[in-house]
């Protein structure tokens, strides 16, 4: 990135990202995500305008320069969901930026991003889900391991952990409360009940494991003992719905789909599943549980006060 950028402007980016850290609390994968989009970005802006671009040229950006380098993105095969994200981080910084020193950013800050189709999760079903985890003790003839993938894969469907939370579990929770507290995204807090179920799944697998669950130290682990890794987890579920004969999409994150999707279908309030999966918008819960204009109504109107 110091290729393509004069030191004032790169004392710029790194004050940007600086603040995204201590006063936003972003995670540092999302930090790394958006200097390399930002790269990216000037990069071509390198190229485009004939040298590393300063303060003063990147705050002269154009309309036209934006669509440039959408089109040069586009001609290399930049689908139209990495393009709006790209964007999205391109816009963040000139927001942050523009506040700070008081330009106008509308050129870049106008930009639309490309529309495109917005995948919607595939749940599974209720026999699905539950075929999943008995299926799990099928694929490993070692006891311990047996327990740890239904463990694990219990705490997705009972809790509607991210794989990320579920692994970043410490063995100092054994044994597991009625309530746990996980940090996710963004290091937002929430508290998300334990079912009876997954405490028991849990249960199980530390007494039946070898090695030392010592506090302080991850609660599920490999075969050798260092901490368990999400492609353990999803390998394990691809032998067992390629034996069940379920969906490619039954996938460790289609478990946290499914615990969402079949709290709604019971009854569930909106809102509620939205604080346990610890979503910050409404729009995102709804596309987690794939549900419909008619159901969002029907929630409507149970809690409008002038329904």
């Amino acid at each position: 990135m110091s290729l393509t950028l004069t030191p004032a402007a790169r004392d710029i980016l790194q004050s940007w990202l600086t603040h995204l850290r201590g006063v936003r609390g972003r995670a540092e994968a999302t930090l790394t995500a958006y200097a390399a989009d930002l790269g990216e970005f000037l990069a071509f802006q390198a190229g485009h305008l004939g040298g590393a671009p300063g303060p003063a040229a990147l705050r002269a950006l154009t309309t036209r320069d934006m669509r440039a380098w959408m089109s040069d993105q586009r001609g290399r095969g930049v689908g139209a969901r990495s393009l709006a994200r790209r964007l999205s981080a391109v816009k963040a910084f000139y927001t942050w930026w523009s506040d700070r020193d008081g330009f106008d950013a509308t050129a870049i800050l106008s930009m639309r991003a490309p529309k495109h189709t917005r995948r919607l999760p595939r749940p599974l079903t209720e026999t699905g889900a539950r075929d999943m985890i008995d299926g799990l003790a099928m694929q490993d003839e070692r006891d311990w391991v047996q327990a740890r993938d239904i463990a694990v894969v219990t705490l997705l469907y009972g809790c509607g952990l991210r794989i990320s939370e579920a692994l970043g579990l410490r063995a100092d929770l054994l044994p597991l409360p009625d309530v746990l507290r996980i940090t996710g995204k963004g290091g937002k807090e929430r508290e998300v009940p334990v079912l009876p179920a997954a405490q028991a799944a849990c249960a199980r697998y530390a007494r039946l494991c070898p090695h030392d669950l010592a506090p302080g130290t991850p609660l599920f682990r490999a075969i050798r003992g260092g901490a368990l890794g999400p492609r353990a987890v999803a390998r394990v579920m691809e032998q067992t719905r390629m034996q069940l004969g379920l969906p490619s999409t039954a996938t460790p994150h289609a478990m946290r789909h499914s615990f969402a999707t079949h709290l709604l279908d019971a009854g569930g309030d909106l809102r509620a599943i939205q604080e346990l999966l610890g979503h910050a918008s409404l729009s995102t819960t709804q596309a987690y549980t794939a549900v419909d204009t008619a159901r969002l109504m029907d929630v409507y109107r149970a809690a409008h006060p002038k329904a």
